[in-house]
């Protein structure tokens, strides 16, 4: 195993310890939610948004995490009928696409949205928080799409995985 297959195998095992303790934390937030909402009739303002930017960071964290493990929707029907070499041109493509998308969408927009909040000083309600912390993890999933892309198209597109990546 060359270096850059070990960094993406370190960073697969921290990506899904992250996300295991996120998935913790909000479960802890929307317990303390119920908990003063319904026992003690006095409802904590701070646990909703921070529940919402929870879900917003184990979403896109988690959705890559998911493309990485290659446990995303994919429709091979088709594909699974092709040559072993037109199969594995065909998955470089699919992950050159994917790639460009990150750039597009996460890098260049979720960036440009990050650092127009930064400029504007915007801030949460309840937590006051920089959007701009909320709003980074847009370009932080899109290198790490685009790092697992790179593994994919210059190691082996097709080589399905032996084991889940977090392991």
């Amino acid at each position: 195993m060359n270096k850059f297959q070990t960094f993406c195998r370190t960073l697969d095992t921290t990506l899904g310890h992250l996300l295991s303790g996120l998935l913790v934390f909000l479960v802890v937030d929307v317990s303390w939610q119920v908990l003063t909402r319904f026992l003690l009739s006095q409802p904590s303002s701070v646990t909703e948004e921070l529940a919402r930017f929870l879900l917003i960071w184990i979403g896109l964290l988690g959705a890559v995490h998911a493309y990485r493990a290659r446990l995303h929707l994919g429709i091979d029907l088709f594909t699974r009928k092709l040559s072993q070499p037109v199969q594995e041109n065909l998955h470089r493509l699919v992950h050159l696409a994917c790639a460009l998308f990150a750039v597009a969408i996460f890098i260049i927009g979720g960036g440009n949205l990050m650092f127009m909040t930064w400029s504007l000083g915007q801030s949460s309600p309840s937590l006051g928080l920089p959007m701009a912390a909320v709003y980074s993890v847009l370009p932080l999933s899109g290198l790490l799409m685009c790092l697992y892309s790179a593994e994919a198209i210059l190691l082996g597109a097709s080589v399905e995985p032996t084991e889940s990546p977090a392991e």
